[in-house]
């Protein structure tokens, strides 16, 4: 891609984007998303009634009168994006691939964070973190962390989200809101560090799919290739079998994946390259209010 051509796309995605983040998404994101923590404001008089543990000592003692501690919510967030760059991510039969939906979630999470006056960061992921863009303000750092998405290229075609959530924790020490963006076809266990993770950071797993991966809808001997290993399977589409077994094993998947982010208490949407992304978005941020 062309530096002309990657200014115009980067152009493109922003117009698109930031305009539904305004128009229908920031509402959500504000309500969804407010500040998890509560941050030291003041000191003030102790007052009948206040608790114990509010009690300012050093300050009550300088004084020699009791003064207890004001805390306030935390509004401004910090927002992470943990972009999955996997082979298995440029995959994709209908309108985009897979790749080209990640990306426009993240410009729409972005834009939505900038409307609030939120940091936005990113870590671009395969089995390795690829790249890391702490989180700042302003449009120029989103339209950087949106290049690099763009026109990165991926040094492995594999995947590990538990090095990506590890990586996070040892970086971001303070709370975040954290999207994992990605298809989750992996070969390794992330539970546990999804375990350790969510003690601090507030996980959202958005998990991006094709149709063709949910059933196989063409006919004859056709060839299955996993872009992150290379391996081949042939398959016949036309069997009934094959494709009762196919979509079943898609359903196993997807359950399972459900239950185990339910029971860590990280959220969770699947959204199609051939959908719109905002329902199902909407519906989710709906969910955390």
């Amino acid at each position: 891609m062309t530096t002309l051509e990657l200014i115009q796309s980067i152009r493109t995605l922003e117009i698109k984007t930031k305009g539904l983040s305004k128009q229908v998404f920031s509402g959500q994101y504000k309500s969804a998303f407010k500040g998890r923590g509560m941050a030291f404001s003041e000191v003030r008089y102790y007052q009948i009634g206040d608790e114990i543990r509010t009690i300012d000592w050093n300050v009550t003692a300088r004084y020699n009168t009791p003064f207890v501690k004001v805390f306030e919510e935390e509004r401004e967030l910090t927002v992470m994006l943990l972009i999955d760059l996997s082979g298995s991510l440029d995959f994709g039969t209908e309108l985009r691939t897979k790749k080209k939906r990640q990306i426009e979630i993240a410009a729409i999470l972005a834009f939505s964070a900038l409307a609030n006056n939120d940091k936005v960061g990113a870590i671009l992921f395969t089995d390795e973190v690829e790249l890391y863009l702490p989180a700042k303000k302003g449009r120029e750092h989103i339209l950087l962390i949106l290049r690099q998405l763009i026109d990165y290229k991926p040094k492995s075609k594999k995947t590990n989200i538990g090095k990506a959530l590890k990586f996070l924790r040892e970086t971001n020490r303070k709370s975040a809101v954290a999207f994992i963006i990605s298809d989750f076809i992996v070969d390794t266990d992330y539970t546990e560090d999804l375990k350790r993770t969510k003690k601090l950071h507030d996980l959202v797993a958005l998990r991006i799919q094709d149709e063709a991966e949910t059933q196989l809808s063409v006919r004859g001997f056709v060839q299955l290739v996993n872009a992150e290993n290379n391996t081949k399977t042939w398959v016949n589409a036309s069997s009934k079998k094959a494709k009762e077994i196919f979509s079943a094993n898609d359903l196993r998947t997807k359950s399972e994946m459900i239950q185990n982010f339910r029971n860590i208490g990280v959220d969770f949407v699947s959204i199609n390259t051939s959908e719109d992304c905002m329902p199902p978005l909407i519906s989710l941020f709906k969910k955390r209010k």
